[in-house]
């Protein structure tokens, strides 16, 4: 047993908590381990604890990672801010995508997705308090931004994706949350099909749970403090 192997059976019985408490099974909620500035060895740490899904937030550190653990069952997501000259390594290597927020980004990612792969899984960013230093679509723009990559066959929308206000407390936090659940099912109703939300990160997951997330994004809580790897 590894501190990480006891990290990750802690996170999966609050879980299966926070997702009983919204009258959901421990299955309906997927666990992303965020491993930017992690080892290797970290990972490979998480996956022999049967951990399966990965957040990766910087593509040059990425990518040599992905190429290590190439024999490992391992779904990659990308949960950064994509710069459009990044997005072909995140189309050709990346399971799926958080963070789409223009669709300049996602035209891109579906033009340079691999004819022969599965369509990439992606979620729509969305910024729900216009904060103006982070990324993320207005929540007004939000089902324009969905039927433009809804028309994009390399792509799959699966859903949405957001992150609060650093410092926003729990009553604020869980409303943004709410709202967010409510945004989804007022684009299912406009025929717009999604199963996704990706919410809650290591301080919040719960409350995302409770609130109707179905993945959560956690890294410290998970790995601890992370190693500063060289991000090139």
């Amino acid at each position: 047993m590894t501190q990480i192997t006891d990290h990750l059976a802690d996170i999966r019985e609050r879980v299966a908590r926070a997702a009983a408490r919204s009258g959901r099974s421990s299955g309906a909620v997927t666990i992303v381990a965020v491993s930017k500035e992690q080892s290797v060895d970290a990972i490979v740490q998480a996956s022999a604890a049967g951990q399966v899904h990965f957040g990766e937030s910087y593509v040059q550190e990425a990518l040599p990672k992905i190429a290590a653990l190439a024999d490992r069952e391992i779904v990659w997501h990308f949960v950064g801010h994509l710069q459009a000259n990044k997005t072909r390594a995140v189309a050709e290597r990346f399971h799926w995508a958080h963070t789409i927020d223009r669709e300049k980004i996602a035209v891109r990612l579906h033009e340079q997705r691999p004819h022969f792969a599965q369509p990439l899984n992606v979620l729509i960013q969305v910024n729900q308090t216009n904060e103006p230093q982070k990324a993320g679509v207005a929540p007004a723009e939000a089902e324009a931004l969905a039927r433009a990559v809804a028309r994009l066959p390399r792509l799959a929308l699966r859903g949405l994706m957001t992150i609060p206000p650093a410092g926003a407390g729990v009553a604020e936090t869980r409303a943004l949350f709410a709202s967010l659940a409510a945004l989804r099912a007022r684009f299912a109703a406009a025929g717009i099909p999604m199963d996704t939300l990706s919410m809650g990160m290591s301080a919040d997951f719960e409350t995302a749970i409770e609130a109707g997330s179905t993945c959560v994004r956690i890294g410290s809580a998970i790995f601890g403090a992370r190693s500063k790897i060289a991000r090139g």
